[in-house]
């Protein structure tokens, strides 16, 4: 059979692909918080060693099986060792991922939108709930036109990029956002390290709290973001790899995204954070005070600061949201990719069909449960569960199963990644994915649902939490099952 896979044009257009899925959203709302609640300074000695000693080696890992096999996760696993199951958990959590995904990103569109003449008013946290989210109590599924409207964008957008292809569509999105998102975010970061009490924030962030490195679960913070940071482990960086050309030098373009990608973080840092100082010094009160996480950091606190700014934050708060959704734009485009991956390799579709297919089924459940009353709490819950079960137990069961149970594999995915890279694999890399990656992930995976049976999450009641969640990984579960079992057009060829 003829390999009539699409490739990437050059190395370079993987490189800044893989860049555009590890920037996203999360670089600029979740780091700096998680920088700041675990030492700051002192949290980046954790963070560069959690960089080296799991991230790297998990992300060669994912090169290595989607390079050697050129396809999709189900695929490469199957024909790795027998593991589609595996594979297809992945693909379900990017599905799932993307659906929730665009809700966020639709969110940051609008605040564009309502950046010019700061249109949240004096209480920012009424406005984002309220006004804009029209969040009612418990589940309520009542019709919310604004949040409708904004995903229809979002999901036109990403489809419309998708249908381009590798080259036509998400090479070239990147190629034109990805210098678009550090031009605005330079900007950014300049105009917030010149506000007054900007230094406030930059101490803030940077002072090292070196008790707190006896903590464990500060260094437990830094292995589980490092995951999430380089999308490692759920598919994303194995399926871009499929599509590398025969002779690549993998190493040391893993090594360019992951110190792009945290590189990107640190700056994320100091505009967030000097922008924080601002905020404290307005306000006359800690830095600490005016520190929030996620969601709230993004929505409420940032327009807080750009009111804070007079009509001068207009310009700053347009700037801050058209980074969100650039990086975001980039990293949704990366998480659909994996099942439209999957299902061509899969079923034989054709590209179309499989954006058509997996596009639009992800674009009406997106749209039918985050336009509605109760969107906040599905994107809540769902990433959550998603991101701490969906992805750490995927990367958990991928490494355990090659370097546990088939260390055979390990010596060949070692000679093959060794073949034409420039840093080359070697014991090190053994003992890393062997011993200290899986151990961290298990560490991880094992406190997390600790947690969530015994304290729960978020304050959520029980029965939403385990209806939500319980029902995101029971999709995960009974999807790679059944999907795996799916007769392909791989088994008819062989």
């Amino acid at each position: 059979m003829s390999d009539n896979r699409e490739s990437w044009s050059a190395r370079s257009g993987f490189i800044l692909a893989a860049i555009g899925s590890a920037v996203g959203l999360g670089n600029i709302w979740r780091f700096p918080y998680v920088a700041y609640e675990n030492g700051g300074g002192a949290f980046l000695i954790p963070y560069l060693i959690a960089i080296f000693a799991a991230g790297l080696p998990l992300l060669f890992l994912d090169y290595a099986v989607g390079h050697k096999f050129r396809k999709a996760p189900p695929t490469a696993y199957k024909k790795l060792m027998n593991s589609e199951a595996l594979g297809w958990w992945q693909v379900m959590v990017t599905l799932v991922i993307g659906i929730y995904y665009a809700s966020v990103l639709s969110w940051a569109g609008s605040y564009m939108y309502y950046s010019i003449g700061q249109k949240w008013g004096a209480n920012t946290e009424n406005f984002f709930f309220k006004t804009y989210l029209e969040n009612g109590d418990g589940l309520t599924f009542g019709f919310v036109p604004t949040l409708f409207f904004g995903l229809v964008i979002v999901w036109a957008v990403v489809m419309f990029i998708l249908y381009g292809g590798v080259r036509r569509g998400v090479e070239l999105a990147n190629k034109i956002f990805m210098p678009l998102l550090v031009i605005l975010f330079t900007i950014l970061v300049i105009q917030a390290i010149r506000l007054p009490g900007a230094t406030d924030g930059l101490n803030a962030f940077f002072t090292p709290n070196w008790d707190a490195m006896k903590n464990y679960k500060v260094w437990l913070a830094a292995f589980g973001h490092i995951f999430f940071s380089l999308s490692v482990g759920f598919g994303i960086m194995l399926t871009y790899a499929s599509y590398l050309n025969k002779k690549a030098n993998m190493t040391g373009s893993g090594v360019v995204v992951a110190l792009a990608n945290s590189s990107f973080e640190i700056l994320a840092g100091i505009g967030v954070f000097a922008a924080l100082g601002f905020m404290a010094h307005a306000s006359g009160v800690p830095v600490k005070d005016v520190v929030s996480g996620g969601i709230g950091l993004a929505f409420i606190a940032f327009p807080k600061i750009i009111s804070s700014m007079g009509a001068g934050g207009d310009l700053f708060g347009f700037l801050f949201f058209a980074s969100l959704v650039v990086a975001g734009i980039t990293s949704m485009v990366s998480i659909l990719q994996v099942p439209i991956a999957a299902f061509q390799d899969k079923f034989g579709w054709s590209k179309n069909k499989a954006v058509t297919i997996i596009g639009g089924v992800s674009a009406v459940i997106s749209i039918a449960l985050f336009s509605t009353e109760s969107a906040i709490t599905f994107v809540d819950i769902i990433d959550y569960f998603a991101n701490n079960i969906g992805i750490v137990g995927g990367g958990l069961l991928s490494i355990i199963l090659v370097s546990w149970f088939r260390r055979p594999l390990m010596a060949q995915l070692q000679a093959h990644v060794n073949q034409y890279s420039s840093i080359k694999l070697g014991t090190g890399w053994n003992f890393l994915l062997t011993v200290i990656t899986p151990l961290s992930l298990l560490i991880a995976l094992l406190l997390t649902i600790k947690a969530i049976i015994t304290e729960g999450y978020g304050g959520y009641p029980t029965a939403t939490l385990w209806l939500i969640g319980g029902g995101v990984v029971a999709f995960f579960v009974l999807g790679s099952v059944l999907l795996s079992l799916m007769k392909d057009k791989t088994s008819e060829e062989n």
